[in-house]
Parts: C-alpha cells; structure tokens; sequence
C-alpha cells in the first residue's frame, strides 16, 4: 500500500470489510487517499469499487443485509464517530452518480439546493456561488443566459456537469465519482475529464472507472481491486507501465476480465 504523511492524506481506509447477508464484498481492505490529487479505482465489474466509494459516503448504513467492519478517516476523523451527522459528513463527502440525476427544477435552483438546505444567504452571496459553483464545473458559459429554465433540458453531458456544481456548491473535501461518464458521448467524457483534473486543485477527487484509458489519463494514483481485495496501488504510470504484480498486469493487458 503507498502510504503518505498525516499532512499529505485526505482519507485513510483501514482493514475495511464489507459483507451483503454474510457474503463478501470487501476484505480486510487498507486504503490512504491523498489531498488534492485525483485516484481512480479500477477492477472487474463485482470486485467492490463501487461498493467501497459507497462505504466512504456511509450509503449502506440505512441497508440491514449490510454488515461492515474497520475503519474509514476523513481527515482523520472516524466517519462513524458518534458526534459526525451522516447530513454533514455527505455535505463534506460528495457524490455523483453513473447516470445523471438533476432535480426537477431551474438550473439555478439545483446549484443553490444544498445553500438553501443549509440556511439563509443573502441573494446577493447565493448568486455568487451559483456562479462560482457553474464556473467551476465548466458549465457557466453554457448556460448564464437561462438559469431558471428547467435543468432536465440540459444534454447528458451538460446534466452530469450540473449535478457536479451542485455537491461542488456546499464546498465538500471529497468529490467521489462513480463512473461519471460512462453514459455519455465522446465529447462529454473529454469534458467531464478536463473537468476532473482541474478540480484537484480545489478538493480531493476518487473516480471508479471500468476505461482503463480513462484511468491512465486523468488519475495521480490507482488502485486495482479484485474479489473485494486491494491487489496493488500506486501511483498510475507506475501501476500501468510497470505493476508489480502479474495480476495487475494481466489485467491491464486484457487478460483478466
């Protein structure tokens, strides 16, 4: 496992295991995520990446087939610490989906709906995040002319775009991402990942992917998981150019489905 400083790591995952009705999904797992660098998960469809992204933002909490044990730290807070409300680590830990899942609202409304969750702001400061929050996202100069038009009229790729300034607006320190683009079309996914690589600089980015190209092009670090297991992480020219193990290798060259 890459290990980094206390200074350096935004998450650190420790001996993680996740079972469905007594059936694994992840095995005494150890992760560390570091600050503002981007790190895709990588892996067979079923080996638990997405099973693990779901466990950093507590989504099978509410799921009583779930049974899990170790320990998840955002900077380096337990997120299962009695005095963390699930609301406020979900604020600080956002989430977007395969399939894009705009509110059926404005466009301006989807980005100030977690603002106005959170309390009152003045109009006037509202309106700058909104802005800042589409600007953010690269979507601001595609739509600055109709934010109170319905955001379902928004393309795919333009709606994934939106629901990223949306968790973007709240500020969080994570931005977890499964398969963002994986519905989309050529062009969108180019612009979803030039968006994914300049966001690190403003937060923390984990990204499951099953395109390995996509991984290789806009990831720092990569972990390959296989049966719920962490087999290797690294940084990603290293674990693609070079892995250690015969296992990512074959996996990386198609040899292992």
């Amino acid at each position: 496992m890459t290990r980094f400083s206390s200074a350096k790591c935004c998450l650190e995952i420790s001996d993680l295991s996740l079972a469905y009705d007594g059936k694994p999904a992840l095995r005494k797992l150890s992760l560390q995520v570091p600050r503002h660098r981007v790190t895709a998960f990588i892996g067979p469809s079923g080996c638990g990446k997405s099973t693990l992204l779901r466990a950093i933002n507590r989504l099978h909490d509410l799921n009583e087939s779930v049974t899990q044990q170790g320990c998840i730290r955002l900077e380096g807070e337990d997120i299962h610490a009695p005095y963390l409300e699930v609301a406020e680590l979900r604020r600080r830990v956002g989430m977007v989906f395969q399939t894009p899942n705009p509110f059926p609202m404005s466009i301006y409304e989807n980005v100030a709906f977690g603002l106005r969750l959170q309390g009152r702001l003045p109009k006037r400061k509202r309106d700058d995040i909104v802005e800042w929050a589409l600007e953010s996202a690269a979507l601001w100069h595609e739509v600055k002319d109709r934010l109170h038009s319905s955001a379902w009229s928004l393309s795919g790729g333009q709606q994934q775009r939106l629901v990223i300034a949306r968790t973007l607006a709240v500020q969080p320190d994570v931005l977890l991402l499964d398969e963002p683009a994986s519905a989309l079309d050529p062009i969108s996914t180019l612009k979803i990942e030039e968006l994914i690589r300049n966001l690190k600089s403003q937060l923390t980015l984990v990204l499951v992917t099953h395109n390995m190209q996509q991984a290789a092009r806009v990831s720092d670090y990569t972990a390959f998981l296989q049966a719920g297991e962490l087999v290797e992480h690294g940084p990603t020219d290293s674990v693609f150019t070079n892995p250690r193990l015969q296992r990512t290798e074959n996996y990386i060259t198609g040899r292992l489905a």
